[in-house]
């Protein structure tokens, strides 16, 4: 199946869903990059950029996507944890450790978040530090925008 991609513009650069017709494989941050497809996308890529449009614009707080989820079954429960974080709130990596039954692993919480091929559909952001805001792997100027755009101060 072909993979296509669309671009979304926010205040904090653009950022590009890439996917196919059975889903999203991956979110690129406004550091990396990938150019969008020329021509027709797949249509589930097409109903995320919408989505994240919406999100920056204050108009979205969660998300409908079928993600091609690939990670160790660690990263996996970690993602799948994170999916549980209402909209403008936050946990810490202790938490989703406990949340995952691995109390002691706030470290790999850590580094399965930076791991995370769906930011901001998989809320990533919204871990942080028991002692502060904590990493992001776009860096905290963007993590500090999303959680103020879900009213959270970090």
């Amino acid at each position: 199946m072909a993979t296509t991609s669309k671009t979304v513009a926010s205040p904090i650069g653009h950022w590009t869903v890439e996917g196919d017709d059975d889903g999203i494989t991956r979110i690129w941050m406004p550091s990396e990059r990938l150019r969008a497809t020329r021509g027709p996308v797949a249509k589930p890529v097409s109903r995320v950029a919408e989505q994240l449009a919406e999100y920056f614009a204050g108009r979205r707080r969660s998300f409908d996507a079928d993600l091609h989820v690939e990670g160790t079954d660690f990263q996996v429960d970690v993602w799948l944890a994170l999916t549980d974080i209402p909209y403008g709130e936050v946990r810490t990596y202790g938490e989703i450790a406990s949340a995952v039954r691995r109390p002691h692993a706030y470290r790999a919480v850590g580094n399965a978040n930076g791991k995370n091929p769906f930011p901001i559909v998989v809320p990533c952001h919204r871990v942080v530090a028991s002692s502060g805001i904590g990493g992001y792997a776009g860096g905290l100027d963007i993590k500090r925008f999303l959680l103020a755009l879900e009213g959270v101060t970090a």
